[in-house]
C-alpha cells in the first residue's frame, strides 16, 4: 500500500487540485474530496468525458500515497473519492 501510486488532476492556472464538492445537509458548509484516480489514462479519459472544453486547462500528475495526507491538511479537503469508472463517473468517497 506504501509504494502505491494515484493519479490528480491538477489546474495548470491556479494549481488547485480536480475535487469533488458536495454540500452537507445544513448547507452551512460544503465537504470536497480530492479525486483519485488509479491510472493515468483514467484521468485523461475523465477530463476529455467531461471537460472536454477545458481539458488542455488541466495536467494530471502522479502521486504516492504517502503524501495524500500532507495535501489534504494542506488544501483543507474532508477526504478522497477514489474513481472507479471514469466515464460514468462512479466514484467511492472516504473520509479521512
Amino acid at each position: 500500500m506504501l509504494s502505491q501510486v494515484h493519479y490528480l488532476v491538477r489546474s495548470k492556472t491556479d494549481g488547485q487540485y480536480l475535487v469533488a464538492r458536495i454540500p452537507q445537509e445544513n448547507n452551512e458548509k460544503i465537504d470536497q474530496y480530492l479525486l483519485l484516480f488509479k491510472e493515468d489514462f483514467e484521468a485523461l479519459s475523465y477530463l476529455n468525458t467531461h471537460g472536454s472544453g477545458i481539458s488542455d486547462r488541466f495536467s494530471v500528475e502522479s502521486i504516492p500515497s504517502t503524501q495524500l495526507k500532507a495535501i489534504l491538511q494542506r488544501w483543507g479537503l474532508t477526504g478522497i473519492g477514489l474513481v472507479q469508472d471514469p466515464l460514468i463517473p462512479r466514484i467511492e468517497f472516504l473520509l479521512v
